[in-house]
């Protein structure tokens, strides 16, 4: 089976990798890829927002499924124009449709779909410029820390959480009166301030079955501690050390099954990846929001840990014969560490060579903003490299994937030395 991966990053990287281990794949395409997946398959440079040209590699390249990486084409309805065109209609799209993908794509979506079918979650509010005085008396009715997410796409670094209420409220009138996230902070929703401990759970859903993937925790902010600014995530660790089978339970009770049987019953088809992320409170599983692909650096540690076939599992997905799907998961703990452009999450420098890639053993190197020039690879973004490792417990495969970064050097890096500190 030919296959073809939408994206650029360290999630389609791990995606590619594992998908190269699959005795049923004939060829694997990347679209656009970066400097790491052109080990395991061959990168196309186009533009997977642009649906035209994503057809035509299609077509060209005998693809018989695509699985869709990032957020922006599943909101921009690529699963639908699959669907209405004759040429591409029978081929499988891991990735929800565009009225499924708003569970992401808007914060009041998914948060009108949780109280609809009684998923525990914050309560809110949500605000336009119409109402935006409203908004501001509205944080004055709530106590520190007040939370504030922009309604759309802001690449994960759209939710603000703020101690001081004069801050809260200047935020608040910057995203909406000055557009401070663009148009994805057109509506603001606020919510109640939640105290835990967070956590992610992944799950596959062929609309009408679904399987459980390995779990995860990862660390959005820069700095160590948890300070800074937040960014697309800074290292991973799975499974999460405090979700035992108890809590497990319990998020399949009340947030996983009625996230699943709550699609069916609004008429809503999905099949693909449901990334739910959570907060522990008191042992009781809230969920925070929900995304409509897998995350990025979670896959770098919760791809490695699946130990049956991808592609059967894809395939089973497209299928929808996810019910007789045995996973097999690896019971070694994996963790990712990223290391980051300096600078990031605001203005950083392109172009760094990077070097003692080929002294690294012991760990996966997965390359999420990397690209090759000639025989050089270079840092192409803000997150450059994820350095993934197996152990038995996240603090013996940290240290592999520590000691691996030492081997490794672009000017101005930087990663987070804390990863799993809180645990």
């Amino acid at each position: 089976m030919n296959l073809l991966i939408l994206g650029s990053g360290g999630r389609e990287c791990a995606l590619a990798w594992k998908l190269a281990q699959s005795t049923k794949l004939g060829k694997l395409f990347i679209a656009p890829g970066n400097a790491g997946t052109v080990r395991y398959g061959t990168n196309l440079e186009l533009n997977p927002n642009d649906f035209l040209q994503v057809k035509k590699a299609v077509l060209d390249h005998d693809i018989q499924m695509v699985v869709v990486g990032p957020e922006d084409p599943l909101v921009l309805g690529i699963h639908d124009f699959f669907l209405e065109d004759k040429e591409l209609i029978k081929i499988p799209v891991i990735g929800p449709q565009k009225l499924a993908a708003q569970l992401e794509g808007s914060k009041e979506f998914a948060k009108e779909f949780m109280y609809r079918h009684h998923i525990p979650t914050a309560k809110y509010r949500s605000f336009t410029l119409e109402n935006v005085d409203e908004g501001l008396e509205f944080l004055e009715t709530l106590t520190a820390p007040y939370v504030l997410k922009a309604d759309g796409l802001a690449a994960g670094k759209g939710v603000l959480i703020l101690n001081d209420l004069q801050e809260a409220k200047k935020e608040l009138d910057e995203m909406l009166r000055q557009q401070k996230f663009g148009s994805a902070s057109s509506k603001v929703v606020i919510e109640e301030f939640l105290d835990g401990i967070e956590m992610s759970s992944f799950v596959l859903t062929d609309s009408e079955n679904y399987v459980i993937l390995p779990n995860a925790k990862d660390y959005k902010r820069i700095g160590e501690g948890d300070t800074g600014l937040n960014t697309g995530g800074m290292g991973a660790i799975s499974p999460v050390p405090f979700a035992d089978a108890e809590f497990l339970t319990k998020v399949e009770e009340r947030v996983i099954i009625p996230t699943v049987e709550g699609l069916k019953k609004d008429g809503i088809p999905y099949v693909g990846f449901i990334f739910i992320g959570l907060i522990r409170v008191n042992n009781e599983p809230f969920v925070i929001e929900y995304n409509v692909r897998m995350g990025d650096p979670e896959t770098e540690v919760v791809i490695p840990r699946i130990a049956s076939d991808l592609l059967d599992l894809f395939i089973a997905t497209g299928n929808k014969e996810l019910d007789e799907f045995d996973l097999k998961v690896d019971q070694r703990a994996a963790t990712t560490v990223m290391m980051v452009s300096g600078g990031y999450p605001e203005a950083y420098e392109k172009g760094k060579q990077i070097t003692g890639l080929e002294s690294v053993a012991d760990s996966i190197i997965f390359h999420a903003g990397t690209k090759l020039s000639g025989d050089k690879v270079l840092s192409n973004g803000g997150r450059v490299l994820a350095v993934t490792s197996y152990g038995e417990d996240f603090k013996q495969a940290l240290i592999k994937s520590y000691k691996n970064i030492e081997k490794i050097h672009f000017d101005k890096m930087n990663y987070r030395k804390d990863i799993g500190f809180d645990l």
